[in-house]
C-alpha cells in the first residue's frame, strides 16, 4: 500500500511537533540555513527582513524535523557545501535535481517558518489564520516536490523549476541571497557564481529570457551584470500570470509528479512589460552601486542596462568600471 504524501496546507497543520518535511513526529529543530553557510559567512546574527516586516536573524530561522528527514537534509547539505565551495565549474555539474531541493528546502523552510508565525499572531488576537487559495497551491506543490528530498519521486514531462548558473565575478566573501516568496524566486550571489531559479514555472523563463542568456553565453560576469539578470528573473516572475497544476500519482514505488500544459489559453503566459515598474525592481537590485529609478528610466524606451550596449551587443564585463560589490 502507497504512503500517503504530506500536505499541511490542507489542514494548516503546522505545528512545532510535526516535522516539516515529512509529517512524523518531530524530535528536533534545525536551521533552514545550514550551519556551514552560517558560520562561512558570519550569518548568524546577521538581519533577515520577514514578509510582516519583522527582523529576524538567520539562525532565528527554524523547522520542526524528524531525525530521519534531517539526516537526509544534512546529506544533501554536505553535497551542496562540498560543490559551492569548489566553485562554478563543480556548481555547473552538480544534479539539478539536487540543486532544486536544496533551494526549495530554503524557499520553503522560509515559507513555513512565516507560516507558522502568522498562525501564532492570528491566534493571539482570536482570529483564524489563512491566505490566498492560489498562494497555498503553489507552496503545497513546492512542497510535494521537495518530500522528494526523503522519498522516491520521479518527475515527468518538463521540469516543473527554471535554475540557471552564471560564472560571477565577486568581491572576496560575497554572499548575497535573495528570494521572493510569492512568486517563489530564488537567487544566490557567492564565491566565483550566481544562481537564479523559478522553482514553479515549467521551464518557460529560460524561455522568455532566451534572447538575452544566448548573448551572455558562457560569459563571467561583472556582479553588476548577474543583478541585472536576476531583476528581470524577479519581474518576469510576477508577470507569469499562470497558477500551474501538476498530475500527482502515489504509488507503492514512488511518486510521480508531471505538469500539465501551460498554454491552453489563448492568452500569453506573460503580462506586457512595464520599464517603469522593471525600473523599481532594478533600483532595489542595484542598490550597492547607487544608481536611482530617475537614471535607470531616463529614457523610458531602453531602462539603463550593463547587459547591452546601444546596439544591443553583450556588453562585455571588463568595460564596467564599477566596483564588484
Amino acid at each position: 500500500m502507497s504512503k500517503e504524501l504530506f500536505r499541511p496546507f490542507d489542514r494548516y497543520n503546522f505545528s512545532e511537533k510535526v516535522c516539516y518535511l515529512s509529517g512524523a513526529p518531530a524530535d528536533l529543530q534545525t536551521t533552514v540555513f545550514p550551519q556551514w553557510l552560517l558560520d562561512q559567512f558570519s550569518l548568524n546574527e546577521k538581519p533577515f527582513k520577514m514578509l510582516d516586516e519583522r527582523i529576524a536573524t538567520y539562525r532565528d530561522i527554524t523547522v520542526p524535523v524528524s531525525a530521519a528527514a534531517k539526516s537526509e537534509v544534512e546529506k544533501l547539505d554536505l553535497t551542496i557545501e562540498k560543490t559551492f565551495n569548489s566553485g562554478y565549474s563543480a556548481v555547473k555539474e552538480l544534479n539539478e535535481l539536487q540543486l532544486f531541493q536544496w533551494i526549495a528546502k530554503q524557499v520553503y523552510g522560509i515559507i513555513h517558518w512565516e507560516v507558522r508565525a502568522g498562525i501564532r499572531q492570528q491566534a493571539a488576537i482570536g482570529e483564524e489564520f489563512s491566505f490566498s487559495q492560489s498562494i497555498a497551491h503553489k507552496f503545497s506543490n513546492l512542497h510535494i516536490m521537495l518530500q522528494s528530498l526523503i522519498r522516491p519521486v520521479e518527475f515527468e514531462g518538463a521540469s516543473p523549476w527554471s535554475i540557471k548558473i552564471f560564472p560571477v565575478n565577486n568581491a572576496h566573501e560575497t554572499f548575497n541571497y535573495r528570494d521572493e516568496i510569492n512568486t517563489l524566486v530564488f537567487s544566490l550571489r557567492m564565491n566565483d557564481f550566481g544562481i537564479i531559479a523559478c522553482l514553479q514555472d515549467n521551464g518557460e523563463s529560460l524561455n522568455y529570457h532566451k534572447p538575452l542568456l544566448d548573448k551572455i553565453g558562457e560569459s563571467t560576469l561583472h556582479p553588476i551584470q548577474f543583478e541585472e539578470i536576476c531583476a528581470n528573473f524577479f519581474y518576469s516572475a510576477y508577470l507569469f500570470n499562470r497558477l500551474p497544476e501538476y498530475t500527482v500519482l502515489t504509488t507503492e514505488e514512488a511518486v510521480y509528479i508531471e505538469p500539465m500544459p501551460l498554454r491552453i489559453s489563448s492568452r500569453p503566459v506573460y503580462d506586457i512589460w512595464q520599464a517603469k515598474t522593471y525600473g523599481q525592481v532594478l533600483e532595489n537590485f542595484w542598490k550597492p552601486w547607487g544608481f536611482l529609478l530617475l537614471e535607470i528610466i531616463k529614457n523610458p524606451e531602453e531602462p539603463m542596462s550593463f547587459l547591452e550596449d546601444d546596439a544591443k551587443n553583450f556588453l562585455a564585463p571588463e568595460k564596467i568600471s564599477l566596483p564588484l560589490g
